[in-house]
């Protein structure tokens, strides 16, 4: 249950309040919001991994701007350009809804199609008839069509293996990963480490590693995926001191959790059935829709932009934990500590006591433990701070003012016990969400302060770069010596100093 009442929390930006269903879309929502909340939901029924998400929110709302924009004075599509540039009479809103609406379907049915039932009752709910099929681009429902399925085409095609043409079964691997230790053996204490986990129902379930090809997806304004590629990390033993060093940073996280940064690590955590790190950015811009009273077109550009940011990010940092393959922080403290007394929260309702390293776990539900793939860099530090660069850069300012409140003892670790009373999280600026977001994975045990905060930085990068294409895009220079996103800012010379310092 208190996974529904965050999420209610969410969607309408108040203090808690008692609500029948998840993230339901609001009466006043344009069809992009209503679109991408029937995306959100297909992602909380299926299940897919983080970055095949970000991909399918991507795609989403690429095939939406792509339809849209024939009805735009300047603005071209990513495949097709300028080319389905309609006239200036056609260019209403209610064109704009069909062929978005069109483009929305195809794309969903195409990358969600055992929830075909759930999409046809949303064109139904909306008035549109799913079985127009029209590729005659005099109309809106042709335009949608014949846009999306254009996106479809080139993506199909990507590196991410949807259509399980490179290996058997859709995303499957198909670059021969192997993980070097099992769930027994620490045969190398720098390589992840795939564990054996709760299913939940009396049984277990040994990890597999998500989608370690993913750093072969081609991204969106990504130039490659080592354009912000981060340095090494603490490697054992050459780097034993920062190695160890590390470890017992997670340890103090651990020994001095407060109901608040409990609350913190659960609320973020975005695990099975939620709508995952790239979902949950899709719900802040929700979020600031309804706050700024956006209309459709503004909708359709900063889903577009903040959407393919989060691609970016899911390239860069998966490409990262595939080819340094690091240890997760629950692997490194039962390799350092065992046989060792050290202070740590000691499992669900028994506080902080002395226990064995090699009993240590991190603050997690039983049926997650640690996530199933490498740890360098984060993912959620990167989605966020990539999303909420966007989300600053398009209404040209950090400000969010959102909040939840979480009520008490609706904990999933600690059911009953945690919090002990309700807890509000505020997020001033976009910023204080997205380093939130990346701090609650080193409450929870999940992440390395390295793997977190490098992460963040690469974030910031991507989110800037993938706005400037998309600008690009809305201005119809892209790929033109006009192109923003080609060319180097003042500002981004001294925002990395500032990093680097």
């Amino acid at each position: 249950m208190h996974r529904l009442l965050y999420r209610c929390a969410l969607s309408f930006g108040v203090a808690l309040v008692a609500c029948g269903s998840l993230g339901v879309a609001q009466a006043d929502d344009t069809v992009v919001v209503k679109w991408d909340e029937v995306a959100l939901q297909a992602i909380r029924d299926t299940h897919p991994g983080p970055p095949i998400v970000a991909r399918a929110l991507a795609i989403t709302h690429t095939c939406m701007y792509d339809a849209w924009a024939p009805y735009d004075s300047t603005a071209v599509g990513t495949r097709l350009g300028g080319t389905l540039r309609q006239p200036v009479g056609e260019r209403t809103l209610v064109n704009k809804q069909k062929a978005i609406s069109f483009a929305a379907y195809r794309a969903l049915l195409d990358l969600f199609p055992t929830e075909q039932a759930k999409f046809d009752a949303a064109m139904a709910q909306l008035g549109y008839d799913p079985a127009d099929h029209s590729t005659d681009t005099h109309t809106a429902s042709g335009i949608g069509n014949v846009a999306c399925q254009a996106v479809l085409d080139f993506r199909h095609h990507d590196g991410a293996n949807q259509l399980g043409d490179l290996a058997a079964g859709a995303y499957a691997d198909y670059t021969n990963y192997v993980p070097v230790n099992d769930p027994d053996h620490v045969n190398d204490p720098n390589r992840w480490q795939p564990l054996r986990v709760s299913n939940g129902h009396g049984g277990f379930v040994t990890q597999k590693f998500i989608a370690p090809h993913w750093g072969k997806v081609v991204p969106f304004a990504l130039k490659s995926p080592n354009q912000f590629f981060p340095k090494d990390p603490n490697f054992y033993p050459a780097e034993a001191h920062q190695y160890i060093k590390q470890a017992r940073q997670v340890l103090e996280y651990s020994a001095n959790l407060t109901d608040r940064e409990k609350v913190i690590a659960e609320y973020w955590a975005d695990g099975p059935s939620s709508e995952l790190p790239p979902g949950h950015w899709a719900l802040f811009a929700q979020f600031v829709s309804r706050r700024d009273h956006h209309t459709l077109d503004q909708d359709v550009k900063v889903y577009f932009a903040m959407t393919n940011a989060v691609l970016d990010a899911s390239v860069s940092s998966w490409h990262a934990k595939r080819v340094f393959d690091y240890v997760r922080p629950v692997t490194a403290i039962h390799f350092v500590f065992a046989g060792q007394l050290v202070r740590a929260w000691a499992g669900p309702g028994l506080g902080t006591q002395l226990i064995d390293g090699a009993a240590w776990q991190p603050y997690q539900a039983a049926t997650v433990v640690t996530p199933p793939f490498a740890e360098y860099v984060s993912g959620h530090s990167i989605f966020s701070a990539s999303a909420a660069r966007v989300l600053k850069e398009f209404t040209g300012s950090d400000y969010f003012g959102h909040s939840v409140t979480i009520p008490a003892g609706s904990s999933r670790v600690e059911p009953g016990l945690v919090p002990a009373s309700d807890v509000t999280l505020t997020w001033g600026k976009f910023s204080d969400a997205a380093d939130e977001a990346g701090i609650s994975r080193r409450f929870g045990g999940i992440h390395f302060v390295e793997g977190d905060v490098r992460s963040r930085k690469m974030g910031k990068k991507i989110g800037r770069q993938a706005w400037r294409k998309a600008v690009a895009y809305f201005n119809g220079t892209v790929g033109t010596p006009l192109d923003e996103s080609n060319h180097a800012h003042p500002e981004d010379d001294a925002e990395d100093r500032s990093e680097r310092d």
